[in-house]
């Protein structure tokens, strides 16, 4: 079947819809179409200031001789961290460190390990193998050591040390370590022979001890090293933690930091004010030119995920259309470019209603709103980011299928900022008589069959564009360009 991507002509203006198929529409972006937009320029939360002031320190706050390094560490979408050149490593090499630790207090996440460089983007970050230590508020003077790795692929995993690890790894199940004067002993080791030859990652912190198995086909990922050190989590929160390390020992090499060790150092030493605050929603027109249309102009922008219960949580930016309804095809395709994304975070351009889709509700029975046809970038961490089809129908307690469910299994896609051809094709009656969605991300397809019961519940639509979900989270940056889509049936 000939989808619409294949009609798309290079050069074509927003106003040039006689070479379209009957009932589409193209937009090029060259200018400001002026589509609905609600919420999608937030002015709330208001800016943030972020304080970075890490590195080294002629002080004994982890013990020891003078001299250590730490200081105030905030999570932030701009990666800020103070580390030693290491040569480079892989997920076939043995990897180890150790040392004294003092948490003195800490809101958010702050990774302490191997990491690269050059692809510190975001969080879950990449090419890291790293102790992630957190303390949520609420919790008291505690806070929480995880294992955390990440392979070149964007796929993620870990293991949290467990008061019973035989139980799930529930917040009331992680080991509250006291914070404050106490300095801990901790080791990081990996062992790219453990797990059968796929890969374990131990940790201690004093007598306590968790393993993480790297899961299946992550060490293939790959991964490489070229760091060690104290890197903030590059995603928005901005609260910062404080703590402190020395008698460090890294791959059999041992600093004990009695003078300053002029190691790497990247944005760890300043204050700054920035609107990367969720859910503070910037997304729509964008003079920029990201996604690889022919000319600068296209819609994208910072996308949070919504969250129903709160009116103002919620935001979208859409073409105006003609009702569309499951009963006739609905098709879209163009461009797009995913630079920036952290774990927990979903975007979604599709078709979809400009109230129905966005009424609020306490009930939280799905991520993505009523009626909605079209497509989803998200995890789980453990896959990195797919790309893959989704839908719901009119009704809240029934909110229709996910594309976790979809044939061969979804796209990944990276937040590489690498510019994509996509298509969506929806068939109310395919060739076996079923409603079925096709999705393509560089020519890869991917289908989803429709429930015969959510077709005939039924859904309506009178937007494209993008809409966020209906259950809170993180934040991507996804740009658009060159769409053409339905507009009426």
């Amino acid at each position: 079947m000939l989808l619409l991507g294949a009609a798309i002509v290079a050069g074509i203006g927003s106003e040039a819809l006689a070479a379209e198929p009957p009932g589409t529409k193209t937009e090029n972006f060259d200018r400001d179409p002026n589509w609905d937009g609600h919420n999608n320029r937030a002015k709330n939360p208001k800016p943030m200031k972020v304080v970075q002031d890490f590195g080294y320190s002629a002080t004994t706050h982890a013990g020891g001789k003078r001299g250590e390094i730490g200081g105030v560490v905030s999570p932030d979408d701009q990666a800020a961290y103070y580390a030693k050149v290491i040569p480079e490593h892989t997920l076939d090499d043995v990897l180890t460190a150790s040392g004294k630790l003092n948490v003195v207090e800490n809101e958010r996440s702050i990774l302490l390990g191997f990491f690269n460089a050059q692809t510190v983007n975001e969080w879950r970050t990449p090419n890291t193998i790293a102790l992630r230590i957190v303390q949520h508020r609420g919790e008291g003077d505690f806070f929480n050591v995880f294992i955390e790795y990440g392979t070149s692929r964007w796929r993620a995993g870990g293991a949290g040390f467990l008061e019973d690890p035989g139980l799930d790894n529930l917040n009331e199940n992680v080991v509250r370590f006291p914070s404050g004067k106490k300095v801990y002993s901790w080791s990081l080791k990996y062992d790219p022979n453990g797990n059968n030859g796929g890969g374990t990652i131990t940790a201690t912190i004093d007598d306590q001890t968790v393993v993480a198995k790297l899961d299946p086909g992550h060490k293939a990922d790959g991964a490489t090293f070229n760091r060690f050190g104290l890197l903030n989590a590059v995603m928005g929160g901005h609260i910062p933690g404080t703590l402190w390390i020395d008698d460090l020992t890294i791959n059999g090499e041992t600093s004990a930091f009695d003078s300053d060790p002029k190691w790497d150092q990247v944005r760890n030493r300043g204050v700054h004010v920035t609107s990367y605050a969720r859910p503070r929603f910037n997304f729509g027109y964008s003079p920029t030119h990201h996604a690889g249309g022919k000319m600068a102009g296209e819609m994208g922008g910072l996308i949070f995920r919504g969250d129903e219960r709160y009116p103002d949580r919620m935001a979208y930016y859409g073409d105006r259309l003609e009702k569309l309804t499951l009963e006739k095809p609905l098709k879209a395709s163009g461009k797009m470019s995913f630079r920036h994304g952290v774990t927990d975070s979903s975007t979604q351009i599709g078709f979809f209603h400009s109230t129905d889709s966005m009424k609020t509700s306490t009930a939280q029975t799905s991520g993505f709103p009523e009626n909605f046809l079209g497509i989803a970038i998200e995890g789980p961490s453990s896959d990195g980011f797919l790309f893959y089809p989704v839908y719901t129908v009119n009704a809240p307690d029934q909110p229709g299928g996910s594309g976790q469910r979809a044939d061969p299994p979804p796209s990944y896609i990276y937040p590489d900022g690498e510019a994509h051809e996509w298509t969506l094709d929806y068939q109310p009656v395919a060739e076996d008589g079923k409603a079925r969605i096709t999705v393509t991300l560089d020519g890869k397809a991917v289908t989803l069959e429709l429930a015969p019961k959510d077709k005939a519940i039924g859904a309506h639509f009178d937007r494209f564009g993008i809409i966020t979900t209906h259950t809170d989270g993180n934040g991507q940056k996804v740009y658009y360009d060159d769409l053409t889509y339905t507009v009426r049936q």
